[in-house]
């Protein structure tokens, strides 16, 4: 809305221009969904529901118990009228916005309900919004050129990617991140915090590699139209993000609840499908694959050996009988996920101590993964 008055009435006044510029939207959109939610949340959330304590929770859910949760659903419908207001939008992007809602809504309703939604079915209607978006993307990114143009890591040049492979990769893509986020949402501050960076770091190179001709002329990256929009859409998100981390802080107040994570994954799966390579969800959201995405992986891989006839249950726990048992079984046995469980019950790490290690490996792998999957090649 900013972007078209500047573009209509600049002649009229001529501060007007600066709603053309795309970092002055992108500066303002954080700043204001910061602001609002600032604001907002403390007089709205006595209006969610309360947590119910994770009984798979190192402490058992006993500090999580009480707390207003699925603050998602707040954050996420404060910051929409701040991005439509900031945001250049399409129909295309308008599109994916509802299906950011729709999932966080999902998350919201399964906070909300008295008997948790099981797995499949959760999994199910994350698999439909990531397809509708995958759909909205490809018809958004290959402007009818047959394919989406795609760039990988090592090697120069791009490909154009057909419909049939597009569609099957990104929404599996999707589906991953917006577990792997659901999955790092169990200490206070850590999804939230780490997520911040992620959306930050893609909203700078939206903007600043994938949206500039000059930059990526020189990283051999493709320019892409839509980026400098999605780099004002994503940093608005973060803006909303970081306001919900002032009470997200241990000890927290408010918990984001599956309403927050579910639409914060998708969001920065979006944003790196929209930068052209999908390996930068390595780059710039390595702790939350770690933390959380590993745990689907070893769920994929016990619940495989257990269809093989392996056993798979844990040594000592009641009801576990002997049976076949192969190291790879062993090993991952030994490993709890998400990752942040297994160091505060393993290695007794406080809940600061997880928060502020995970961040600073992330701060730190990140950049050394983009020089490997950006610089060279």
């Amino acid at each position: 809305m900013l972007y078209l008055i500047g573009k209509n009435f600049e002649q009229a006044w001529g501060p007007l221009r600066l709603f053309k510029s795309h970092s002055f939207l992108l500066a303002l959109g954080a700043m204001c969904a910061a602001a609002a939610v600032l604001f907002l949340l403390p007089r709205l959330w006595d209006l969610l529901p309360r947590d119910r304590g994770k009984v798979l929770a190192a402490d058992g859910g006993a500090q999580s118990a009480g707390k207003p949760t699925g603050a998602g659903f707040l954050f996420s419908l404060i910051s929409l009228p701040v991005a439509l207001l900031v945001t250049p939008m399409n129909f295309m992007d308008a599109g994916i916005v509802v299906c950011l809602l729709a999932v966080m809504l999902f998350g919201y309703l399964d906070d909300r309900s008295l008997e948790p939604w099981g797995e499949l079915r959760k999994g199910l209607l994350d698999a439909a919004v990531c397809l509708a978006v995958s759909i909205l993307l490809y018809s958004e990114l290959s402007g009818g050129a047959g394919g989406v143009e795609m760039w990988w890591p090592f090697f120069k040049g791009s490909t154009l990617v057909p419909w049939w492979a597009y569609m099957p990769g990104a929404t599996l893509l999707l589906w991953i991140s917006v577990n792997a986020t659901n999955c790092s949402d169990g200490v206070d501050g850590l999804a939230g915090s780490l997520t911040l960076i992620s959306l930050f770091s893609i909203s700078v190179f939206l903007y600043v590699v994938a949206g500039n001709a000059t930059v990526a002329e020189y990283l051999l990256v493709p320019t892409s139209p839509v980026a400098p929009r999605w780099a004002i859409l994503t940093m608005t998100l973060a803006g909303a993000l970081a306001g919900y981390l002032w009470y997200n802080a241990d000890p927290s107040k408010v918990l984001m609840g599956d309403a927050g994570s579910r639409f914060l994954g998708l969001a920065v799966g979006t944003a790196v499908l929209v930068s052209g390579n999908p390996f930068l969800l390595l780059v710039f959201a390595p702790m939350v694959l770690m933390n959380g995405g590993m745990g689907l992986v070893k769920l994929a891989l016990l619940r495989i050996f257990r269809k093989l006839g392996f056993d798979v249950t844990i040594p000592g726990r009641e009801g576990a009988a002997p049976g076949r048992r192969i190291f790879v079984v062993r090993v991952l046995q030994r490993v709890s996920f998400p990752l942040h469980d297994h160091f505060r019950r393993k290695l007794q790490w406080s809940k600061g101590q997880i928060l502020m290690r995970f961040i600073l490996i992330q701060a730190f792998i990140s950049p050394l993964l983009f020089v490997i999957f950006v610089k060279i090649r």
